[in-house]
């Protein structure tokens, strides 16, 4: 593991691994920042879905999406694209290498937001966004519905890529609505394998950043969250991602980080031009940059490399293709085989980890890069796409096969619990104030503290 020699100064105004608005509120994406990190949750360290034990409720979603719930105060939003009779709602889950699309041509999809109550999993509204057969096709790992919705509290918006934009208010009035065109996220080198949209829309001060790259003319922009006006858009010149933007604010500047292939990058926020710019490594990106400790974090891995760089938030210009034996001026530190392909790590107190979609956990020192361990969840036959989460020192990892392993934070590796839910699960878990909610492929699951072991209550017809 190369590091940088000179001494790396550390910005203290970027904001720390955990929210101050949380636990009460998840607006996005694996929280604030997509940090992912809230301590005071009181989240059960195991429970048992079978006995009803530290199970609030489960509540079935009809449909497939493998989007994440947001939360905001007492509800929750949830998105899902629903086929009729669910005949075409099937997951291929696993370690494999096959990229086939999925052909739905005849298939006409039902495009949903749902508001939830976070204490007993009723359905408060249930919106139609948009219905037909979809513009392009998934991947057998995905959905029609795999952008996490982003919540202000006051708006609700939910992005289905090609079947477009749509901004409700907390009330599920929708307030406007936008269509990029097709939005087709797929395989650069082969234009017939379509693999759907993935990233998640960000808001920050009243603005919403979509980043599209795309096979056509990818993009970066900035809109108003107010009235959907483009303020303004930019060009990303890069190869497919599925990655979503993080907005960072420092002192003196506040800048969208976007991760890519051709073009790993930092935008100022007020008018969209390119901070700093570097390249290479995985040519998939799907992982979203964090900021912690001072420095960005960013991983890809798709193809020969799976690098991780540790960028200083000042950065500035165009800045050369690190190496393990060499850092530059903004890359604090730099590992060329040490990242992931699916996952966005996770940074809790003083250590930052890294799992790849076979469940080979790496602990690695933020400010160094330094190796603190490396393990493996489960028995290397099940496949990891759901991004951890963290509440009071412990880290839920979530396989596709539904098992959640529950990891004491810290430089030793230790897995307190496993704990099943029973059916397959892609979707990144988010927290609420008491609550973990773990999304499968039928249930959205409420885990909570349950005195007494009381079972859980369940709402008796799906959400359509």
């Amino acid at each position: 593991m190369g590091r940088i020699i000179a001494v790396v100064c550390l910005i203290a105004a970027v904001m720390p691994t955990r929210s101050d608005d949380l636990p009460r509120n998840w607006p996005g994406f694996r929280g604030t920042m997509a940090c992912g990190v809230v301590d005071g949750a009181k989240i059960p360290t195991t429970w048992n879905v079978e006995t009803g034990e530290n199970i609030l409720w489960k509540a079935p979603i009809a449909g497939l999406g493998l989007s994440s719930p947001v939360v905001w105060g007492d509800r929750i939003f949830i998105t899902t694209a629903v086929a009729p009779g669910e005949k075409a709602e099937k997951l291929k889950v696993g370690l494999y290498g096959d990229p086939t699309s999925v052909y739905e041509k005849n298939t006409e999809y039902v495009w949903r937001v749902l508001c939830l109550d976070k204490k007993s999993g009723k359905v408060l509204w249930d919106k139609e966004s948009n219905r037909g057969i979809p513009k392009v096709r998934r991947h057998p790992k995905g959905s029609h519905a795999n952008s996490t919705p982003a919540t202000d509290g006051k708006h609700i918006v939910a992005f289905f890529g090609s079947e477009g934009l749509y901004c409700y208010d907390m009330e599920g009035s929708l307030q406007w609505k936008k269509d990029f065109g097709v939005l087709d996220a797929g395989a650069y080198s082969d234009v017939e394998l379509q693999w759907e949209y993935g990233s998640s829309p960000t808001i920050h001060d009243g603005k919403l950043v979509v980043q599209c790259d795309v096979q056509d003319k990818p993009f970066l922009a900035l809109l108003d969250l107010k009235d959907g006006r483009e303020i303004w858009r930019v060009d990303r010149k890069d190869v497919c991602s599925w990655s979503t933007p993080t907005v960072l604010k420092t002192e003196d500047r506040t800048q969208i980080i976007c991760n890519g292939y051709k073009n790993i990058a930092g935008y100022d926020f007020e008018t969209g031009n390119r901070l700093w710019t570097t390249k290479g490594g995985g040519d998939v990106p799907v992982c979203t940059p964090i900021v912690s400790h001072g420095l960005i974090f960013i991983t890809n891995a798709h193809g020969p490399v799976a690098p991780i760089y540790a960028i200083d938030p000042a950065a500035a210009g165009k800045l050369p293709t690190p190496s393990d034996d060499a850092a530059s001026r903004f890359i604090a530190w730099y590992s060329a085989r040490g990242g992931n392909y699916m996952q966005t790590p996770i940074v809790v107190g003083d250590h930052i980890y890294f799992c790849r979609d076979n469940g080979v956990l790496t602990c690695y020192t933020p400010q160094t890069g330094e190796k603190v361990y490396s393990e493996r969840l489960g028995k290397g036959t099940t496949g990891f796409t759901a991004s951890p989460v963290a509440s009071d020192g412990r880290i839920f990892f979530t396989s596709e096969e539904g098992d959640v392993y529950v990891l004491k934070a810290g430089a030793k590796y230790e897995i307190l619990a496993t704990n099943p839910i029973g059916e397959f699960s892609m979707a990144t878990p988010a927290i609420g104030e008491g609550i973990l909610l773990v999304r499968g492929q039928k249930h959205l699951f409420a885990i909570g503290e349950t005195p007494n072991n009381h079972g859980p209550s369940a709402s008796k017809k799906p959400a359509s």
